[in-house]
């Protein structure tokens, strides 16, 4: 028999070495479906998930973790519109994704035909910069080249719409004739670099500068020994935006950890101190964490054009490669000798995890989250890959957990869905299975998206050589991070009817799953039960029963802040009493942090 279309499209996912798709069967794809059986038993592995939402998380996971195009497949009509938000996800990260989605047959389409939903328009947006419907069996091969080659090279989401009819059509190549394309599978990343007079200008912009700050983004993710070597150079601090955590290791001296609300004090004083700003592979969208318009002089440098120039006026913007630009412009850097304002900095860091401490440290009911996490840090694996969902989660991750040279991190960004946590980290086992992986999530989260996900792990974590996964519940049966904003931002007291969650079994769930499970509710076994859950022979999920009013404290509380809380009191908050206490109690420790030795002061 002929080789059908479905067959040939996943063969030609083989010429684009893709090794695994993420997706979720149904009856519009049941041609594709047919070729992964029919031509099974090498890459690529469909990985079935139990939502098409979770299949495009995992997809984005994919190409954060690997740099290689994530792929999802989803069916017609409801499985195409499931895969929306995890796309939006890889978007808005600038995540290279190709989505395959089923449609109504040739023959039906404009019929009102049941499942026939207007994909064209529907991913016009996501996909801008590339969706087609496939309307002929040789159209196909481009269809399919175009997707990934559009997708690497613009760092983007495409998408390829496949009638199921056409799928299990015999292929046919394309005829040499006029109105016939041929295509070629294959694409590999160009050198980007500015040109010696920009680079020159941006030289001349850091060298005046006396007080430099660095922000570095996921942009700077291959380029750590170059931001170090111009970060020793120019005496820089750098900062961190929450996608590029990974990007250089916590204990560097003059790394300030995470920029923003969930970041830190020496990043916040950083950026209202310094003299001159170099932004590296960030989109950071916060003004208000930047310096002032006028303070410093800027330059930035990003891959994409259109990021530039757009997060603060900067003077000089490089079009380029972040290693390769950071390494040519050391040519034109000379050495700051005065290193008052890095020691400075350094000085400032040593206080903050001083602080940091001594916020873990404090007496919480029934238990303090800081405390979790302060315990966990102390215990990473080496080359531990971390997924954090959106909510409380992303502010203990952002500031706790520090991470060591090989570890690698990522959540949800711009986007800052719930939900994604563990769909990132299921893709970050498949996509390296010998390596210890971490999900991290929030009640929430978890009751959204991750219980459902766990059943994925039960079903394929038999097929990892490293069974080493773990997934971190914070149970405090509360929409935690809105509860706060609700408070310091709009000045609102905590509105119970949306904001409390049911609690539920995570332990009798994960057993269920056979799967292994703790469960911490007291400070005096937080050490010893995350050193169980850690030598677990099986994934294990770990429930920490955490105290919902412990304060997440931002690096700086400004007056409107202050303001916004005090009203939430007054309008009676209902858990305003626990509320308060727990704040003084964060307040005094941060007061009275451990002192360092001698030698720090």
């Amino acid at each position: 028999m002929a080789q059908t279309v479905g067959e040939y499209l996943v063969q030609r996912l083989r010429r684009w070495d893709v090794e695994r798709v993420f997706g979720y069967p149904g009856d519009g794809i049941n041609g594709i479906m047919a070729g992964f059986e029919k031509l099974g038993g090498e890459d690529p592995q469909f990985v079935q998930v139990r939502h098409e939402e979770m299949a495009a998380f995992m997809a984005c996971a994919h190409a954060k973790f690997t740099g290689d195009a994530g792929v999802c497949l989803a069916t017609s009509g409801p499985g195409a519109i499931h895969l929306l938000n995890g796309l939006y996800d890889a978007s808005m990260d600038h995540q290279p994704v190709v989505a395959i989605v089923g449609q109504a047959a040739t023959t039906a389409i404009g019929g009102d035909y049941q499942q026939e939903v207007d994909l064209q328009t529907l991913f016009k947006d996501v996909a801008r910069n590339y969706v087609t419907t496939v309307m002929n069996v040789t159209a196909v091969r481009h269809a399919i080249d175009r997707a990934f080659r559009i997708a690497l090279s613009e760092r983007c989401v495409t998408c390829v719409i496949m009638p199921k009819d056409l799928q299990e059509a015999p292929v046919a190549p394309p005829m040499e004739a006029h109105n016939t394309i041929h295509s070629s599978a294959g694409w590999s990343s160009p050198r980007v670099m500015p040109y010696e007079p920009d680079l020159q200008r941006a030289a001349e912009v850091l060298n005046e500068g006396k007080k430099v700050a660095m922000l570095i983004g996921a942009g700077a993710m291959r380029a750590a020994d170059e931001v170090i070597q111009v970060a020793d150079t120019l005496g820089a601090g750098i900062a961190k935006a929450l996608l590029g955590k990974a990007a250089l290791p916590d204990d560097l001296p003059g790394v300030t950890g995470s920029i923003g609300l969930l970041g830190t004090k020496p990043s916040w004083e950083m950026m209202k101190e310094c003299d001159t700003l170099l932004m590296v592979g960030s989109s950071f969208p916060y003004s208000e964490f930047l310096p002032k318009e006028g303070q410093a002089r800027g330059v930035q440098i990003d891959i994409q054009g259109r990021m530039l120039g757009i997060r603060y006026p900067t003077e000089v913007n490089l079009v380029g490669d972040s290693a390769e630009t950071l390494g040519a412009l050391l040519r034109y850097l000379k050495r700051k000798e005065n290193r008052s304002w890095r020691q400075k900095i350094d000085k400032s860091i040593q206080e903050w995890n001083r602080i940091l401490e001594a916020h873990a440290g404090v007496d919480a009911h029934p238990l303090n989250p800081a405390l979790v996490y302060h315990e966990l840090n102390k215990r990473l694996p080496e080359n531990a890959i971390f997924s954090a969902d959106s909510g409380s989660t992303a502010m203990w991750y952002a500031r706790y957990l520090k991470f060591r040279p090989g570890m690698m991190g990522s959540l949800s960004g711009n986007l800052a869905s719930m939900g994604p946590a563990v769909p990132y980290a299921v893709a970050a086992k498949f996509a390296y299975p010998g390596r210890p992986v971490f999900a991290l999530a929030g009640d929430g989260a978890m009751q959204m998206n991750g219980l459902n996900e766990l059943i994925t792990v039960s079903k394929y974590w038999k097929e990892w050589k490293d069974p080493r996964f773990w997934c971190l519940v914070l149970n405090n049966r509360d929409l935690n991070m809105v509860t706060w904003e609700m408070r310091a931002q709009s000045g609102e007291p905590k509105f119970q009817a949306s904001q409390e969650i049911p609690d539920f079994g995570y332990v009798e769930y994960a057993q269920s799953l056979g799967l292994r499970a703790v469960k911490i509710e007291r400070p005096a076994e937080v050490g010893k039960l995350l050193d169980l859950a850690l030598s677990a022979d099986r994934p294990c999920l770990i429930e920490a029963v955490v105290d919902p009013e412990f304060p997440m404290m931002p690096p700086h509380v400004t007056l409107k802040e202050a303001t916004s809380y005090v009203k939430a009191v007054l309008k009676g908050d209902p858990n305003a009493g626990e509320m308060i206490k727990d704040t003084l109690k964060t307040a005094v420790a941060t007061v009275l942090k451990p002192k360092g030795d001698k030698g720090e002061e």
